[in-house]
């Protein structure tokens, strides 16, 4: 399903995460500023922060057995296994206003989270 908003096209999944166009560019420029065409963008959650479980994302150049690996843009999105479940239907976003700067995500499995908003439960 495609959903449009004002800023951007997001393509929605139940099953997989969504980059949006505009965090698909920003992943873009970054990892063109690394100069390396072999790095995805990992996301992954982790047990911690102060709700039970927290999000991570990095460039990653490793496969693991069990990813998924998802393309917006050009850009390869890769999910391991064990944090899949738990981003099903998520969505990233990169924000930049007076206020915010950097990526957020839209979690519609997550019941919670803790008010600096990195950890979920």
């Amino acid at each position: 399903m495609t959903v449009e908003t004002e800023q951007s096209t997001v393509e929605t999944t139940t099953t997989g995460v969504s980059l949006s166009e505009g965090a698909a560019s920003k992943v873009a420029s970054l990892l063109a500023q690394e100069g390396r065409d072999d790095l995805a963008l990992r996301i992954a959650v982790q047990p911690g922060g102060c709700s039970g479980l927290r999000y991570q994302l990095f460039f990653d150049e490793r496969s693991l057995d069990g990813d998924q690996i998802f393309e917006f843009g050009g850009v390869n999105v890769v999910v391991d296994r064990m944090s899949l479940p738990y981003l099903g239907g998520a969505t990233i976003d990169f924000v930049d206003t007076i206020e915010k700067q950097g990526f957020t995500i839209d979690n519609p499995a997550a019941t919670g989270s803790c008010a600096c908003g990195d950890s979920f439960h």
